[in-house]
């Protein structure tokens, strides 16, 4: 697929989806990463690196495709047969480079905090949390959930990306994977009358579910600065350097082709522009069982990059990291709530090791010039 042209049709097809489940521990302190450029050689895609790539974005978009209608994650959302397990090992991997330090950030549980568990994910405070809880929890303010249509928000958040971002008036967002528009209302009112959002997803029944949610926002917000196109992350239905702040929450990971994504990033962003991600990274090679499970791949593991490979993409892209922001909180609260999915995992590591040995949360900050 060619990138599309400038006010490309909104329902221009196909793909990257909504955010990622299960989802927790929230924002805190930036600190200043100072990085040196590597050289990333081009690896152009055969005719059969593009068709296993289209493939595994099938496999993601029939279970989000699920997820939307079921209005929240389950791990039976991700229950899809893969084609065979080497072809989502295969895709997951990216060029490496030399390890830097990253920030660990505090949790929102504070120390000693106490986990939940939210339809399959989990986060800080008393069991049975809610979608809205959890956003509440990992810094979402009340009054921007009071915005946000019911239904928008189904509990697929890892972090806070509008936060991190600090959206001002007047401002264009886009929003990478937007599900059904959750991050991009929460932005809505931030940009007001004269900005504009602009929501991309890979999976119809997202963009769907997002474009009937509008009607309650304008309802309640008295705006009309929000749109939804149905697109791949890896090749956005958006004009070049258009966009003032790109966003996205716990999505990335799911792209076969994450260098492409960083390099869209970049093209749509305006000089000076910046990037806010919230996204799951991996502080070491998973093992291949791990990597080759759909179910681990829909939940955001299976495909989330090595740390110094994202690093890689996001300088390769051609932008400058502000920082890097660990969270291990988030996988170690969904591994004490013994989720579905992280006990798989923790059977299948080495003896002796625990998800958050392999997995973190990060957030993310990168500016265009």
């Amino acid at each position: 697929m060619t990138n599309s042209p400038p006010n490309a049709n909104p329902s221009a097809s196909n793909t990257s989806s909504c955010g990622c489940a299960p989802g927790c521990c929230g924002t805190s302190k930036s600190t200043l990463y100072t990085a040196v450029k590597p050289t990333i050689p081009p690896q152009p895609a055969g005719p059969s690196v593009a068709s296993a790539n289209d493939e595994l974005r099938q496999q993601v978009r029939a279970g989000y495709a699920q997820i939307a209608k079921l209005g929240v994650w389950t791990s039976s959302s991700a229950s899809i047969e893969p084609t065979t397990d080497s072809t989502v090992a295969e895709l997951v991997t990216e060029e490496s480079v030399s390890n830097q330090n990253v920030t660990a950030a505090s949790s929102c549980c504070g120390s000693g905090g106490s986990s939940t568990r939210v339809a399959g994910g989990g986060c800080c405070g008393p069991a049975n949390f809610t979608p809205q809880q959890l956003a509440h929890a990992i810094g979402y303010a009340q009054g921007d959930l009071a915005l946000a249509p019911e239904g928008s928000n189904m509990g697929l958040s890892c972090g806070n990306p509008t936060a991190i971002a600090s959206l001002k008036p007047g401002e264009t967002v886009l929003d990478l994977g937007s599900g059904g528009g959750f991050d991009c209302f929460i932005a809505g009112p931030k940009v007001g009358s004269t900005g504009r959002v602009i929501g991309v997803d890979m999976t119809p029944d997202m963009v769907s579910k997002a474009r009937r949610n509008t009607a309650s926002y304008a309802s309640q917000t008295g705006l009309n600065n929000v749109e939804f196109r149905l697109g791949e992350i890896e090749h956005l239905p958006v004009a070049d350097a258009s966009v003032d702040v790109v966003i996205s929450n716990c999505v990335l990971n799911l792209s076969p082709d994450k260098p492409q994504v960083w390099r869209e990033i970049a093209r749509v962003l305006k000089p000076g522009g910046r990037a806010a991600i919230s996204d799951l990274a991996l502080l070491r090679p998973l093992p291949e069982s791990i990597r080759a499970d759909v179910e681990a791949l829909v939940g955001c593991i299976a495909g989330a990059p090595r740390v110094d490979d994202l690093k890689a993409s996001i300088i390769g892209a051609g932008l400058r990291i502000v920082s890097l922001t660990a969270k291990p909180q988030y996988v170690e609260a969904l591994s004490a709530l013994n989720d579905p999915l992280y006990v798989k995992i923790a059977k299948r590591l080495p003896e002796g090791t625990k998800p958050s040995d392999f997995i973190t949360s990060l957030d993310i900050l990168a500016v265009k010039g």
